[in-house]
């Protein structure tokens, strides 16, 4: 069915673009972010399932990119940490990709653990139902419940000037 997913993909280029940017918090990560899930949707048309979700499919795919690429960088900081010198030193190298210029409450998002942060995209954001978002997460409907609730929670407290004290989880 690659007919069908090259038909279908265009309009799900923003909703996968906005995952994308929530995901890497940088707009030039998520276009490759983006880019990567659509070559290997196109490249792997028979991994798909018709008649099932095609967005739900490629929120998959390119979380999973996502989760590969924070694999590798976390081992590339793991060996630059062992190559520094005996004082601890760089060599500056290590600078932020960018800067995301957003709303008081956008800030607040990025600060929620990144499990809760992404079910709570998905729903509010992406508008789908919770079973959806199971589906891609890949993880029971009872656990997308909670940490939605949780974000929420947090969210709340956050806006309203909460004490500043989060629990964990």
């Amino acid at each position: 069915m690659p007919g069908t997913i090259s038909a279908e993909l265009p309009a799900l280029l923003p909703r996968l673009r906005r995952y994308a940017l929530a995901l890497c918090q940088s707009s030039a990560l998520a276009d490759d972010l983006v880019q990567g899930a659509c070559e290997r949707a196109l490249a792997q048309p028979h991994m798909w399932t018709p008649g099932t979700r095609l967005d739900a499919w490629l929120f998959r795919i390119m979380r999973n990119i996502w989760i590969d690429g924070l694999r590798r960088a976390r081992l590339e900081v793991e060996v630059q940490a062992s190559q520094l010198g005996p004082d601890g030193a760089c060599d500056g190298e290590r600078e932020a990709l960018g800067r995301i210029e957003c709303s008081e409450v956008a800030a607040k998002i990025q600060d929620l653990p990144w499990e809760q942060r992404e079910v709570l995209l998905l729903v509010c954001v992406d508008d789908m139902s919770y079973r959806e978002v199971a589906d891609v997460l890949g993880v029971p409907i009872g656990t997308v419940m909670s940490r939605l609730a949780r974000a929420r929670k947090r969210l709340l407290e956050a806006c309203e000037g909460g004490t500043g004290e989060r629990a964990r989880g």
